[in-house]
């Protein structure tokens, strides 16, 4: 009985520390600020949209580009127009394939 419970323990102090890794690696990846570049169209593979939570202090639009993340203002008209962009390129696949 006793290896039961020290199983137990040994899985539930294993779960807590999980949890706390994940969480604390979730918050490491938020924006935190904007960037000031200009993207180019054809580099954009896609993007996601970020909202203030918990861990994220700033709305951001975050493009993906072949080797990294980039954050940008979803308020910006650059920001708007490089949406389109993947958005079309996006639409044009999609319709290609069928």
């Amino acid at each position: 009985m006793a290896s039961g419970k020290v199983c137990f323990m040994a899985t539930l102090c294993s779960m807590v520390i999980m949890s706390t890794f994940i969480g604390s690696t979730q918050s490491a990846s938020c924006c935190l600020r904007y960037t000031s570049r200009r993207l180019p169209c054809q580099r954009l593979l896609d993007y996601t949209v970020q909202t203030i939570n918990r861990s994220c202090d700033i709305n951001a639009i975050i493009f993906h580009l072949p080797v990294r993340f980039v954050c940008a203002d979803p308020s910006s008209i650059r920001t708007q127009r490089q949406m389109k962009c993947v958005d079309e390129r996006r639409k044009k696949i999609i319709a290609n394939r069928t």
